[in-house]
């Protein structure tokens, strides 16, 4: 396997996993990940080369007079009433969209090289593919080689601070299958892609400014997916992102009045009321919150204490394999339309693993939160008033509810 920096791959992913490093014809970086023998081995090697004619991502562009103007990096903003840092990247209202009614794209950016194919946009330079992780054709977040990252004022005012949102953002295809689903996708798939989630995370948690590394998923159009293939994304923010900020206020006041961790006993505390776990196996322990917002909700948290997903050992990403599969066919599961056969589930997975430098880090721990919007087969919650103008929200179940549908599709005891 190719020598990287920080990534130390276990026994299994050096026997089993090959990652293969190239860089796309504008200059991002790329990544093949293989689990098929034959790749593995050396005896097949993927398409190195990008043949599309694309200019340096950093290049000088035209704007709508014809007139060259430098790159235009995304920047973000301070919220002065919250302290948010608001990153806004007006180049993403050029990105594809093959989803969904406002569809731009004939073809599939995702999918592998057609040969032939009328569309020829496509970010994978190979006609086939296992897993492959790449830079974000059109971040959110990015840091612009020599741009000045200092802070300054909008209209010279100091309640409204800006800077360059010098972050980064990947994608990670999970199979070549344009259609296929994650749900349908055999573990051994997932263990690869549990394996991309660790090798960017080591890798990524050693790269200058980054805060914090968020791997996510979502999937289904009514999500907001713009692209139609199963994948998911990697952001990693030149921040602490709301959200982390809040929970690592939480989890620091309760080590400082307990001495304990309190994503650990909220798991242990779980575990001891029985009635909201759905899933476990030796490894990972699965359980809807008892003050769970959506009406489906699902926490999957380690048994080991593990900070970052680069920690988990062999045993851990392959008992995460298996639950992360479990749980989406019993997701597709949860809502019945009538014919037994489920749905595709509309769903959010959000990886929340600890800080790089944030000194609270060591009183967080690892955990993956679950969850739809979709509260019956046709039915949504809209995040109206309440939620949307307050944060407060306002659930239409119970976790207990929640939870006792999920007992109804399997096993908790899953290994």
């Amino acid at each position: 396997m190719e020598q990287f920096a920080h990534y130390q791959p276990g026994a299994y992913a050096q026997e089993h996993i090959r990652i293969t490093p190239t860089t796309l014809s504008d200059g991002r970086d790329f990544f093949y990940l293989d689990d098929e023998p034959q790749f593995v081995s050396g005896e097949k090697t993927r398409e190195l080369k990008d043949p599309r004619p694309l200019a340096y991502r950093f290049a000088p562009q035209l704007d709508a007079e014809g007139n060259e103007v430098p790159y235009a990096a995304p920047q973000m903003r301070r919220d002065p009433l919250t302290g948010d840092w608001i990153p806004m990247a007006t180049a993403r209202m050029n990105r594809p969209i093959t989803a969904g009614p406002g569809a731009t794209a004939k073809g599939n950016p995702l999918a592998a090289r057609k040969p032939g194919d009328p569309y020829q946009d496509g970010e994978v330079p190979d006609t086939d593919y296992n897993v492959v992780v790449f830079e974000n054709r059109f971040p959110s977040m990015v840091r612009v080689p020599g741009a000045d990252e200092s802070v300054s004022y909008i209209n010279d005012n100091p309640l409204w601070e800006k800077k360059l949102a010098v972050g980064r953002c990947e994608v990670i295809c999970f199979d070549s299958n344009e259609t296929g689903l994650p749900a349908d996708l055999p573990v051994s798939r997932l263990r690869t892609v549990v394996e991309a989630w660790a090798f960017r995370t080591a890798e990524i948690s050693q790269m200058e400014g980054i805060e914090q590394i968020f791997p996510f998923e979502n999937h289904g159009q009514e999500i907001g997916v713009s692209l139609a293939h199963p994948h998911g994304q990697i952001y990693c923010y030149p921040f602490i992102a709301p959200k982390m900020e809040q929970e690592l206020q939480h989890t620091e006041a309760y080590f400082e009045r307990t001495g304990g961790n309190l994503l650990k006993d909220i798991m242990q505390g779980e575990l001891e009321a029985q009635e909201r776990i759905v899933m476990r196996n030796h490894s990972w322990v699965a359980y809807v919150p008892a003050a769970a917002r959506w009406p489906l909700e699902v926490h999957v948290a380690p048994v080991r204490d593990v900070l970052t997903l680069d920690e988990l050992n062999d045993q851990e990403r392959w008992d995460l394999a298996q639950m992360y599969s479990t749980l989406l066919k019993r997701g597709n599961a949860f809502f019945d339309t009538g014919d037994g056969k489920g749905m595709d589930l509309p769903y959010i997975a959000a990886w929340h693993q600890a800080p790089i430098h944030d000194k609270r880090r060591e009183h967080y721990r690892l955990n993956l939160q679950f969850f739809s919007f979709r509260r019956a087969a046709n039915k949504i919650k809209y995040l109206a008033g309440s939620e949307s103008g307050m944060a407060a929200w306002i659930s239409d179940t119970t976790p207990e509810l929640i939870a006792s549908r999920f007992h109804e599709l399997g096993e908790i005891d899953i290994a």
